[in-house]
């Protein structure tokens, strides 16, 4: 970094606050008391977030009857849910290309259910009134490398080929600018129908009031600390006191499962983002995004940016940070050097941006697997149900997630549960210090690889091979 752009951006953050921008709106429901004593239930959901708020409101859905408690250990939708980018994909495999890897196949299936997902999603919304500013506006995966150009035709061509591709639209330089104008486009791939952009906190926020609404008994500052077994059914016990319930779905996601067995299948990854000052209305001219769709750049070390309501610009990613041990900690949340690296970023990608200030700066654990798409599984006797590995593409997949555990605790063979990607794994990480070294040499690879028109190296090739991977 130039010096002169390292203090341009330096001065771009010197406001910012080191919170994330979603969870300081006024909207903030005041947080629920902590469970006291022995509650007993149908179902025991464990986890606030996206997965464990979809599995409660779900479960109600099915049969109202059903008496439906959900613990929380701090507040709903304070970690990834209330964090992330808001983008609520339909894609249940992180994108075509994975899913075309692993799932070939499935592949159609699973994009037809994704799609139904996120349908299913867009009238939840509606049905409760969640406020949560929602956005069907697609997402732009834009090039900014020749060899970009290549790969993003590529997907489009095999799209195409499987009678994938209808929302799908290759856009060359002229094209995509004239969406979104950066002189470090080259082209893109929209996706108008897959992608719908929103408040992530006020979505978590609105999923809690429909649950209360419908019966759900929610319980914040509430930590799972121990599962067993309890005659038929489960017992968990919290600070203050237990849960006796028939069944238990597990939504702890990044958090160590209360199943031991399914830890070493994922790892937290933190995830950092600015948002800027709102922009003006001669600012937003200059760079158009009059379609506010959201926009990824397709290097292995991608950035994610998009309009949040007010026009501010949220801009995130890049950086991926595995810490030694796998260890989450509100610590790891602020990394002013990444934030550095972030700021300069986005005023190359627009420098008629420049003089725009970042209003919040913050980050945030992501558990993530090394095949990027969830999975899932069943404990106890089946008596207990989790999914996790969302690897960055919770805000959508963690619906669908929810109804496959649902399945798996009725002990229903369903269209879900027949999917290979549902009754498959992946391949755990190994202890440390092997997982430390072998993230560490996957991240410089995949830089290297950026760097050299996107040419893999061994590493990352037998990786492939291996149906192995890291990412956020």
């Amino acid at each position: 970094m130039a010096p002169a752009a390292m203090r341009s951006a330096a001065r771009s953050l010197s406001d910012a606050q080191p919170v994330p921008f979603w969870l300081e709106d006024p909207g903030k429901p005041a947080p629920l008391p902590a469970l006291t004593g022995t509650a007993h239930c149908d179902l025991l959901v464990v986890g606030g977030g996206y997965s464990g708020l979809w599995t409660a409101l779900r479960a109600k859905e099915r049969d109202p009857g059903r008496d439906v408690v959900l613990i929380e250990g701090r507040e709903a939708g304070w970690a990834a849910s209330g964090r992330n980018g808001g983008f609520c994909a339909a894609s249940l495999t992180h994108g075509f290309g994975n899913g075309l890897a692993r799932w070939p196949d499935e592949l159609a299936r699973l994009e037809a259910l994704g799609a139904g997902n996120l349908d299913a999603i867009e009238e939840t919304v509606a049905a409760y009134g969640i406020d949560c500013d929602f956005e069907r506006t697609g997402e732009i995966d834009v090039a900014t490398e020749p060899h970009q150009l290549t790969e993003l035709r590529a997907v489009y061509e095999e799209a195409d080929r499987l009678g994938l591709a209808a929302h799908l639209e290759l856009l060359d330089r002229d094209a995509v600018r004239a969406q979104v104008d950066s002189p470090t486009f080259l082209g893109g791939l929209w996706d108008r129908r897959g992608v719908a952009l929103l408040h992530p906190a006020k979505l978590a926020w609105g999923l809690k009031r429909a649950c209360q609404e419908l019966g759900v008994q929610v319980y914040e500052n509430t930590r799972g600390l121990e599962l067993a077994a309890a005659g038929t059914g489960m017992a968990v016990r919290t600070p203050y006191g237990r849960v006796l319930a028939r069944r238990v779905a597990l939504g702890t996601n990044v958090f160590p499962s209360l199943v031991r067995r399914v830890r070493p299948y994922t790892v937290p990854v933190y995830d950092y983002a600015l948002m800027t000052e709102p922009l003006t209305a001669g600012q937003l001219a200059s760079i158009g995004w009059r379609n506010r769709q959201g926009l990824g750049d397709s290097a292995n070390q991608f950035h994610y940016f998009r309009l949040s309501a007010d026009n501010r610009v949220l801009w995130g990613g890049y950086d991926a940070i595995y810490p030694f041990g796998g260890r989450v900690s509100a610590e790891l949340d602020q990394r002013p050097e990444t934030y550095l690296t972030l700021a300069e970023h986005f005023f190359r990608c627009f420098p008629q941006l420049e003089g725009v200030r970042f209003s919040h700066a913050w980050g945030g654990a992501i558990d993530t697997c090394s095949r990027f798409s969830a999975f899932f599984g069943t404990a106890h006797g089946g008596r207990v149900a989790y999914a996790a590995g969302f690897t960055g593409l919770g805000v959508g997949a963690t619906r669908f997630g929810a109804d496959v555990m649902l399945d798996l605790l009725a002990g229903e063979r369903t269209e879900r549960t027949r999917l290979r990607m549902v009754r498959s794994k992946p391949l755990p990480f190994p202890p440390e210090p092997l997982a430390w070294a072998g993230i560490g040499l996957t991240k410089w690879s995949l830089a290297r690889a950026d760097a050299n028109g996107g040419r893999r190296n061994l590493w990352l090739r037998a990786l492939d091979r291996m149906g192995l991977g890291f990412d956020s």
